[in-house]
């Protein structure tokens, strides 16, 4: 009997688990913001002390994560509908940097210092605060940075070089299976496949572990 009642409350556990976070949305599992890093923690900790705890039935586990889902979902609509709220939540970012001049105080009020602040902007492939203009410390701990003129990278603007289009690589066989969606949207048809796998002496889309297309380049194809 433990093992079917285990069995039932992890399949609904699973179940509820799923539900929150596809209507909760991505914030949730990327944890944007210190709120949602903590909201996915305790989420994970109210299932798995339900289910292992033997006095907790299947209508506590429903109850406990169904009660965080409406909290969650409350936050999440106040954070849309309110700005004072959001801030609240979300938190604000931090200017630790402001004209090439470290924000001590900044630093101090965020609990940091110096060598956390250069470890983070070699993280972000910049070894040398010289570089860098502004840098702000984001909601969730990561760190935007805008370079000093003279250290940013240089685009084809800059050399006044035509700006060619870019495409997006689209993927049309996967382990075998033809994506039949992503060949209509590009209006081709799978005689059109079948003659740009010929070409590369492939007659079979069993062959093909990954056909990928991109525009101006053509048909990128590895086979097993």
């Amino acid at each position: 009997m433990k093992i079917i009642s285990l069995t039932v409350e992890l399949i609904i556990g699973f179940f509820l688990l799923f539900i929150v976070v596809k209507f909760v949305g991505k914030k949730i599992i990327d944890q944007i913001t210190p709120f949602t890093f903590i909201a996915s923690v305790v989420l994970g900790e109210l299932l798995g002390n339900a289910l292992y705890d033997e006095k907790t039935g299947v209508f506590y586990i429903i109850y406990s994560m169904g009660l965080w889902a409406v909290l969650l979902f409350a936050v999440e609509y106040l954070s849309q509908k309110y700005l004072s709220f959001r801030g609240l939540f979300e938190g604000n970012p931090s200017a630790l940097i402001k004209n090439g001049i470290v924000d001590r105080e900044a630093l101090k009020k965020n609990r940091m210092n110096i060598n956390q602040l250069q470890s983070l902007l070699r993280q972000s492939e910049t070894f040398s605060i010289r570089e860098v203009a502004f840098c702000y410390l984001e909601a969730n701990g990561s760190i935007s940075i805008l370079k000093k003129t003279k250290y940013q990278k240089t685009t084809q603007e800059d050399f006044d070089m035509v700006i060619k289009p870019v495409y997006v690589p689209v993927t049309l066989i996967r382990d075998r299976e033809v994506l039949w969606d992503e060949l209509n949207d590009l209006g081709f048809t799978e005689s059109w496949l079948k003659a740009q796998l010929l070409t590369q002496g492939i007659s079979d889309y069993n062959d093909v572990f990954l056909a990928e297309w991109l525009e101006e380049d053509g048909l990128f194809v590895q086979t097993y």
